[in-house]
């Protein structure tokens, strides 16, 4: 998508005698040369190796009994060596994808090695042990081959810690204290994602922080800990998007997402309030506030964040919505409400007329997210 974009407006710029065609063709050819462009045979090789990782262990496990006990634990461990040195002897080869697969299909197989072992010498345990061992050695592997691949895989098993956690371990603020890992697991990811430019494990990073925090207020929902949530989203938001922050940079050079994501936390905080508040005039003062905070969030950073620019408008709107549900649409009935909606979202529409056309007049500073 960026590479077609870019490729877009050289064009347009050539047309224009704003950029030599000779230039834009070595623009665009340096940037297919990079090893983070995008491949789909790389793609499809990793693929291949999951695939691989999944039908080696299945053909195990349905012939399980029948192998010797010795041959069992011989085999894993081969599998994992070969896999591991083949990688290592490909990636030294520069046959990237080969290596990647390699990677993936050793990664993945020894999650696998975790079950199999444990049912064959019936080892006792909870499920999200084996995950966290295998967390932890994709970790290990991670860093050692510097994979950004290996990374994702991390983030995803992250996700699968959490979910079994909640789901499978009967998490809870007074159970399985495991379920307080998590934020240890995101800054994990996040240090592999620096390590590696992983970009897409940052995202399922980020995701992951949130979906936590939206368990952990399902758990203890009480007001303090909604408003605790919107002062962080919204100090993280601001110390990412202000011109004179001492963390613009740092956040500059991790894309959009901090922006998005602090911005989408103090959205959540916004949120949780309503479900605390009782009184109407209470629910009037956390939509004006909501009101206020989509607003900043488009004039700060909408210009060059787009995620941002959607949500502020997404929230501006159902704020808008939501207000007049409460207020004027409980007096004047169904069909005045629908009234009243369509005013609000026509001036809604002419308000996002005037903001795009005021954002689209400003002079960039920085690169779009």
């Amino acid at each position: 998508m960026y590479r077609a974009r870019i490729e877009r407006d050289f064009n347009l710029w050539v047309e224009k005698g704003l950029l030599d065609r000779a230039a834009a063709g070595a623009m665009l050819a340096e940037y297919d040369a990079r090893p983070s462009s995008f491949s789909a045979g790389r793609v499809l090789m990793v693929l291949a190796g999951v695939l691989l990782a999944a039908a080696v262990l299945l053909l195990v496990a349905a012939n399980w009994e029948a192998i010797p006990r010795v041959a069992r634990v011989v085999g894993i461990i081969g599998l994992l060596w070969a896999a591991y040195l083949g990688a290592a002897f490909s990636l030294s080869r520069g046959a990237v994808a080969i290596g990647t697969a390699l990677l993936v299909l050793a990664t993945m197989a020894f999650g696998g090695a975790i079950a199999l072992v444990g049912q064959m010498y019936h080892l006792s345990g909870d499920s999200a042990d084996a995950l966290i061992v295998w967390f932890l050695v994709a970790c290990a592997a991670t860093v050692l081959f510097r994979s950004g691949a290996l990374a994702v895989l991390c983030g995803a098993l992250g996700w699968w810690i959490f979910i079994d956690l909640v789901f499978e371990s009967d998490a809870s603020l007074e159970g399985n204290g495991y379920i307080f890992l998590v934020p240890v697991l995101v800054l994990i990811i996040v240090a592999l994602v620096r390590y590696t430019g992983a970009g897409i494990a940052r995202h399922l990073a980020y995701l992951l922080m949130l979906g936590w925090l939206g368990w952990l207020y399902t758990e203890a929902p009480e007001a303090w800990l909604a408003a605790t949530y919107f002062g962080i989203g919204l100090v993280a938001f601001l110390l990412a998007v202000l011109p004179f922050s001492p963390l613009r940079r740092m956040a500059d050079e991790a894309g959009a997402a901090p922006a998005f994501y602090s911005f989408a936390l103090a959205l959540l905080g916004l949120i949780a309030l309503h479900m605390e508040m009782e009184y109407l005039w209470q629910d009037v003062v956390i939509g004006a506030t909501a009101l206020a905070v989509s607003l900043a969030g488009i004039g700060l950073a909408g210009r060059l964040n787009g995620a941002v620019r959607f949500l502020g408008y997404a929230a501006f709107a159902g704020e808008l919505l939501f207000l007049s549900s409460e207020t004027i649409g409980s007096i004047l009935g169904t069909s005045g409400f629908f009234l009243i909606s369509g005013v609000v979202v026509a001036a809604i529409a002419y308000a996002v007329i005037r903001i795009e056309r005021r954002l689209a007049a400003r002079p960039a500073t920085g690169t779009e997210a």
